[in-house]
């Protein structure tokens, strides 16, 4: 049975837990890309898609200013840092785990300096400079490999009869038998490239955990030889690298799949990405996160099972305030794939971020398998079963029935509109912190541990006036 890659890709100040697949979406910040050239080439439309995919269920962005597609126009340094420095910095400013696509290292200082955490160079690191940036700054680094000379395989398939039609080739009878190029070259090619140049990223000083590999699916790579290196994945995994996979709309899944138009091949490049996580990969860079998301959430629920420790706080400030919090406690113990461990005392606190009436809260601790973006969704249907009722422009502040704020989920963090984790209130939220000390001994150093600041008490918001007592809610 294949090992499971329980470990963590660090990226700067971000540990990329890997105990799931994590989706890396593509931003183009390009006029010439294959798939969507121009669509993103302003500041603003890159940065509103960014946010949008980060809503959609991406973990990374992986911003990028200069097309690689076959053909292309090479780019000046300069032109590209003018396109994608704004993007990422805008991006890292709300938290967002971004990586900048590029092959040049002015480039990848410029963004690292702009917040991004990851540089993935899809030239493998050949260049000198660019290790030199690697190891000056904190940052998780992507290899790809990318053999511009010959390419993997690329004298090593056998083809049909090229003279005669297709469907011809196809059903007459043969005596030839059609082969894959060979397999023990090309994945000799292809990860000894990746581990001189990993090895070469240590030596200079880069640590094993900020490194993760890429076969570089379409460079310089015929359908044949892309299929070869995806049916072994598993061999790149046994190098004991994080693996990418980053098929996503091209060539060779078009040819697979018999879809001509890039923009058209999302459910193709699904069922590859299925593949290689089956196999072990762990990072699918992708276009259509929305739908990657969803395949990827559906999949990994009904073959893995993977339940993670999560806190839940629970306000009410109208009504039956004690018996709403235990009716949200009962509601979320009901959820799919998921259950409730323990329910703290509830707790009179101060009123805080603009709420007129003292507050109950209480914090739930869960386990869950259900992926955070589709549990946060979960927690908002239960707050308006309950009535809570949000008026534009409260910014969630207003008087509610009952507030179910997702604080923290083991092993996520995660940026965006919807959704921010861990809470970014969390550590000056007094009336989360004290009902925690219920659930466990030392919640401030197991927050600290987790790389929340925890405020000390005197700058803390929403302090607790009394204990109101347990919440009965089984």
């Amino acid at each position: 049975m294949l090992r499971e890659n329980y470990y963590d890709w660090l990226c700067g100040a971000h540990h990329v837990s890997l105990t799931r697949p994590r989706v890396m979406g593509v931003l183009n910040v390009t006029p010439d890309s294959f798939s969507d050239g121009g669509s993103y080439v302003d500041a603003d439309a890159a940065i509103a898609h960014g946010m949008d995919m980060l809503d959609q269920g991406a973990d990374i962005i992986d911003v990028g200013g200069e097309s690689t597609r076959p053909g292309f126009s090479p780019v000046s340094p300069e032109e590209e840092a003018r396109r994608v420095v704004p993007v990422v910095a805008a991006l890292a400013e709300v938290g967002a785990i971004v990586s900048i696509d590029t092959r040049h290292a002015p480039v990848a200082r410029a963004c690292l300096e702009a917040g991004a955490s990851i540089v993935n160079d899809v030239e493998g690191f050949t260049d000198p400079e660019m290790v030199q940036v690697a190891c000056e700054y904190d940052c998780g680094v992507v290899v790809m490999h990318w053999n511009q000379t010959t390419g993997a395989g690329s004298r090593r398939f056998v083809t049909l009869d090229p003279t005669r039609p297709a469907q011809a080739r196809l059903m007459a009878p043969s005596n030839r038998r059609f082969t894959l190029p060979e397999e023990a070259p090309i994945m000799r090619e292809v990860m000894g490239f990746l581990g001189d140049q990993a090895r070469k990223l240590m030596r200079a000083g880069v640590s094993h955990d900020r490194i993760c590999i890429d076969p570089g699916p379409g460079f310089d790579k015929t359908t044949d030889t892309d299929v070869v290196i995806q049916r072994n994945t598993h061999k790149l995994v046994s190098m004991g690298y994080p693996v990418l996979c980053a098929v996503s709309r091209k060539r060779f899944v078009g040819a697979l799949s018999g879809v001509t138009s890039a923009p058209e091949r999302d459910a193709a490049t699904a069922g590859v990405v299925l593949s290689a996580i089956e196999s072990g990969a762990r990072i699918v860079r992708v276009h259509n996160v929305a739908l990657a998301a969803q395949v990827i959430d559906t999949y990994w629920a009904c073959s893995h099972k993977d339940p993670r420790q999560g806190f839940v706080s629970l306000g009410s400030n109208v009504g039956d305030r004690l018996g709403y919090l235990a009716r949200a406690a009962k509601l979320i113990d009901e959820l799919p794939l998921t259950c409730v461990v323990a329910v703290s005392h509830a707790y009179e606190t101060e009123p805080a971020y603009g709420i007129a009436t003292p507050v109950a809260n209480a914090v739930a601790e869960i386990r869950t398998e259900l992926a955070p973006l589709v549990l946060i969704d979960k927690l908002l249907e239960i707050e308006e079963r309950e009535g809570r009722v949000r008026h534009e422009g409260e910014e969630g502040h207003g008087p509610r029935t009952v507030d179910c704020d997702l604080c923290w989920l083991e092993g996520e963090e995660h940026a965006g509109r919807h959704l921010t984790l861990p809470h970014p209130g969390l550590g000056e939220r007094d009336y989360v912190l004290v009902p925690m000390e219920d659930l466990m001994s030392d919640p401030e150093r197991f927050l600290a541990h987790a790389g929340v600041e925890v405020k000390p008490f005197e700058e803390r918001v929403g302090k607790v006036l009394a204990d109101l007592g347990p919440v009965d809610w089984r």
